[in-house]
């Protein structure tokens, strides 16, 4: 009598048969869904925005403190406060505008180069496609003629997967910028300059006396100082003697732009008596 046999362990559920090859037509669907999500869902890039944060609040810590240290030693509150604030609103524009022309010459030039090489790449046959892309991966790469061929044959026979790969790294690479980056660098490097800026106008709106205010403008902002310095060395190299050396350096920085602004307009007070 024949007895069927199972067997003993049942085959893994999650275990599954890859195919040995991939024809065109499903290479060309994976590179267009890869290409529609990656632009969907791309990550903000943090790097930007930080980097006007920093120069923004720099800028707005060291020039107005400046300023007003220099105009306190005419003794005059008054003349601190309306000199400040008029430093810090023209300040603030001036860096906003400054980063949103910046940003948008930048992505200006990204569209205007993209689609110089959009036309060049419309008048290059396969063959001469084939040679750019193993003159990238060659000779950038150092990789082997036989291991990066069907890669080759693949971006070559689809002149948007060959021009894509050319824009990403054959003509320095980096993504378009955003729509938006422009009015989002102003608006931050104005922003960022302005809170700087005002830290160390708040005791001349507090104090009466312009020699009291001086010293708890000073006070204030070495601290402040020595904490953005610090911070802003550590969150770029996540390293502690970074941080410090980065608080030291913006320390530095701040008070000899108000110790020099402070006696400059000191001596040409006396100069005017």
């Amino acid at each position: 009598m024949a007895i069927e046999s199972s067997p003993l362990l049942a085959e893994p559920a999650g275990e599954a048969s890859y195919p040995t090859a991939y024809d065109a037509k499903s290479i060309e669907t994976s590179y267009s869904s890869t290409s529609c999500s990656s632009s969907s869902s791309r990550p903000f890039d943090y790097g930007p925005l930080l980097r006007d944060i920093i120069i923004g609040f720099s800028d707005g810590l060291t020039v107005p403190f400046a300023l007003t240290a220099g105009l306190s030693s005419l003794g005059s509150t008054k003349l601190v406060i309306m000199g400040g604030l008029a430093e810090l609103f023209s300040g603030m524009i001036s860096m906003g505008l400054g980063a949103y022309l910046a940003a948008a010459t930048e992505r200006d030039t990204f569209t205007s180069q993209a689609s110089m090489q959009h036309a060049h790449n419309a008048t290059r046959g396969f063959e001469e496609r084939r040679a750019e892309i193993y003159s990238i991966l060659l000779d950038r790469y150092g990789l082997s003629r036989k291991s990066v061929k069907p890669l080759v044959d693949e971006l070559c026979a689809d002149s948007e997967r060959w021009a894509r790969f050319k824009t990403d790294f054959g003509c320095g690479g980096g993504e378009e910028p955003s729509v938006h980056r422009a009015w989002v660098s102003g608006l931050t490097m104005g922003v960022s300059y302005f809170l700087g800026g005002l830290i160390p106008m708040i005791p001349y709106f507090v104090l009466e006396n312009v020699a009291n205010a001086l010293v708890v403008s000073v006070a204030v902002t070495v601290v402040v100082l020595l904490a953005f310095g610090y911070v802003k060395n550590y969150v770029a190299i996540r390293n502690h003697r970074a941080g410090l050396w980065g608080a030291a350096q913006t320390l530095v920085i701040g008070v000899l732009a108000a110790g020099t602004s402070y006696v400059i307009v000191k001596g040409l007070d006396r100069g005017t008596d």
